[in-house]
């Protein structure tokens, strides 16, 4: 199997507290006011999906013009938008109930997001991220279907760890797929790290 340059693991987790469970999204508040604060850049909130969110605060037009016409991605940017989905993707993973520490501002902990920087020159065609948004379109259909999975999974999930403290496998599994495949789509076609098209599948 190919190996795509965007890709997402999650540690799974051990033995949840109920307590933080059963009070998740309140918990989260104050973490979700941090992320709109650097992710919103003049878009309406209403206009967004919610699992589309951390999508938001990337620099999409500029990264679109740069690519196009001056044939570059500055390390600085790529690194901002990096560690901004990074961020997004802990909070996601916190919000999902996939992961139970506190998400991080800056610290990895159990989100791994490998995203490589793209030789503009070599790997990246200028034109490309003027048609992408199109092509992705078959995806962003799949990946309506599988959001919706996600949220059932989550409120599943949400009752089972409180009766018995772990999140099943096998939806966990899921979970951090369709996390993943959002990943792959973003780095095609809003990150505009790579011209690879992204492939139809949860796994690695």
């Amino acid at each position: 199997m190919d190996t795509y340059p965007a890709n997402l693991t999650i540690d799974y987790p051990g033995k949840a507290s109920r307590l933080s469970v059963f009070f998740r999204f309140f918990l989260a508040i104050p973490i979700m006011v941090i992320l709109g604060l650097l992710s919103y850049h003049g878009y309406n909130s209403e206009q967004i999906p919610e699992e589309s969110y951390w999508w938001v605060g990337i620099l999409v037009v500029p990264t679109l013009l740069m690519i196009v016409f001056r044939r570059k991605y500055p390390r600085w940017w790529f690194d901002w938008n990096l560690e901004l989905t990074k961020f997004s993707l802990r909070v996601s993973s916190y919000l999902l109930l996939l992961r139970h520490e506190y998400p991080s501002t800056d610290e990895e902990q159990s989100v791994h997001v490998d995203l490589q920087y793209p030789d503009v020159e070599k790997a990246l065609n200028q034109w490309m991220p003027l048609i992408k948004w199109l092509l992705v379109f078959p995806h962003i259909i799949v990946l309506c279907f599988i959001m919706i999975g996600v949220m059932l999974c989550t409120i599943l999930a949400w009752i089972i760890i409180l009766f018995i403290g772990k999140y099943p496998k096998s939806m966990f599994d899921f979970v951090v797929g369709a996390l993943r495949w959002g990943l792959r789509v973003s780095a095609y076609a809003i990150l505009l790290t790579t011209d690879k098209y992204p492939p139809f599948r949860l796994s690695e």
